[in-house]
């Protein structure tokens, strides 16, 4: 059965990501139709011909590997008499026709992302409502009630923005000894000795640790929050530990300490500005301290220590989740790349076609944890990441590309005559090359990856 689950999965996958080729491709045909110009070919997929059949002036092909596609136009790659060739179309015609393919995969991407949305039992907002009690932002510039907007300079419209804002922070060195980390360890410390009386003392169960968790540390630690020296801390935190003993009716070791504050040398954290609404005004909160934790020896990682707002599931909330969450997408896409020519990312870290099939593998793997709608609805919305991205990467001013296409069309219309084919035709050539080369780099790390068991897992 599981065999035949995964089968189900990896057919659904590549179906969505045909769709994905055929809505941009169809983006074309259909724009080159309506304007006039002759389409010679439509085909789904590069390489050998499976089956074709013939339309009127148009054949219908499909391909053997579903890697790509093709709406060959008439005149669109070498010079032509006719005059329904592509070359010949008004140049605003032409210009609507090589951006219809981007605008169709931003279309899908929307139609993929709705399909996520709607599957959802409800959403979250940006406005924190409660912290964590051991919450670091808590003690770090953040309060109930604000509503965040922008992170590290990142723009915030959704809890999904908020995330990813989050997690693009740098992790950097903040001074070890200020009140903030020291409140910060107080916090986690009176969590851990919480822990520490159910799992090594054996003094409570998981029910009175649950209560304790939030009848006695969450108000302790809003006191130590507001601790305005490190001594108030630290009592705050001693008389939190003492509750844990008076509420649990748990009499204490002989052995018995105060949690102890460890002094370091040197602390990590996401460290950001965040631009928040507070009280109907924006304020600004320099240097954000975020929940820093140790995912290995010799790696950090980053998460949320608040909650935030949530939003009721109906027809409104539905349509701003979907619109918000489709721009984030295309966000992400254009964050991407400002990172990689920042040098944050290298092409080491990008992905082609065998990536892309790891990366919905594993969003399927994740699902089925919870089930095989879970697996699929991850699946769909990989694939909305895709075709958004497609979309956005497509428009891209480089040569081959339908944006670099754009760019020879805009100087046209400009100057008020066509370029010389001759070297639109270089242009695109050396693009087109530049790009096989591109994705056979990119390809052989992806297997290089994949065969050495380095390739990052969402498991």
């Amino acid at each position: 059965m599981q065999i035949l689950i995964n089968i189900a999965l990896v057919v659904i996958g590549v179906l969505l990501f045909i769709f994905i080729i055929f809505a941009h491709e169809l983006g074309h045909f259909l724009t080159a139709k309506k304007s006039g110009v002759q389409v010679n070919e439509f085909a789904l997929g590069m390489g050998p011909k499976l089956f074709s059949f013939q339309k009127g002036e148009t054949k219908y092909s499909l391909r053997l590997f579903p890697i790509g596609g093709y709406c060959a136009m008439e005149g669109e790659d070498e010079s032509s008499d006719n005059p329904r060739a592509f070359t010949n179309a008004k140049v605003w015609k032409r210009m609507i026709i090589i951006v219809a393919g981007a605008t169709m995969n931003i279309i899908v991407g929307f139609l993929l992302m709705f399909v996520v949305t709607v599957s959802q039992t409800g959403y979250a907002g940006t406005t924190v409502t409660q912290f964590a009690p051991y919450a670091y932002t808590a003690n770090a510039g953040l309060e109930v009630g604000d509503r965040i907007t922008s992170v590290g300079g990142y723009s915030v419209a959704n809890s999904r923005d908020l995330l990813l804002g989050i997690q693009l922070l740098p992790c950097e060195e903040v001074d070890p000894q200020s009140l903030t980390v020291y409140k910060q360890d107080c916090c986690t410390e009176g969590l851990r000795y919480l822990y520490t009386m159910r799992d090594e003392l054996k003094l409570i169960d998981d029910d009175t640790a649950n209560a304790l968790y939030r009848d006695v540390l969450a108000p302790a630690a809003q006191s130590i929050n507001k601790a305005q020296t490190k001594d108030e801390a630290y009592t705050l935190l001693c008389r939190a530990v003492d509750g844990y003993y008076t509420a649990a009716q748990a009499e204490k070791p002989k052995d018995f300490s105060y949690p102890t504050i460890e002094a370091r040398d040197k602390r990590l954290r996401y460290v950001g500005d965040v631009s928040v609404i507070r009280n109907g005004e924006k304020t600004e909160l320099p240097d954000v301290q975020f929940y820093t934790y140790k995912k290995s020896e010799d790696q950090t990682a980053v998460g949320i220590d608040f909650y935030l707002d949530p939003k009721d599931k109906n027809f409104f909330t539905v349509m701003e989740e979907t619109f918000t969450g489709t721009v984030s997408l295309a966000k992400s896409v254009w964050k991407s790349f400002e990172m990689l020519v920042q040098g944050r990312f290298h092409l080491s870290d990008m992905s082609g076609p065998v990536g892309i099939t790891k990366a919905v593998s594993d969003a399927a793997a994740v699902g089925l944890e919870t089930g095989f709608g879970d697996a699929v609805l991850n699946i769909v919305f990989i694939m909305a990441l895709i075709s958004v991205n497609l979309g956005i990467v497509n428009m891209f001013p480089f040569p081959a590309l339908d944006g670099g296409r754009f760019v020879f069309l805009l100087i046209e219309a400009i100057i008020r005559r066509p370029l010389p084919r001759k070297l639109e035709y270089i242009v695109n050539g050396i693009g087109l090359a530049l790009l096989l080369v591109l994705l056979v780099v990119i390809t052989g790390n992806d297997i290089f990856k994949l065969v050495t068991g380095t390739f990052p897992s969402m498991q």
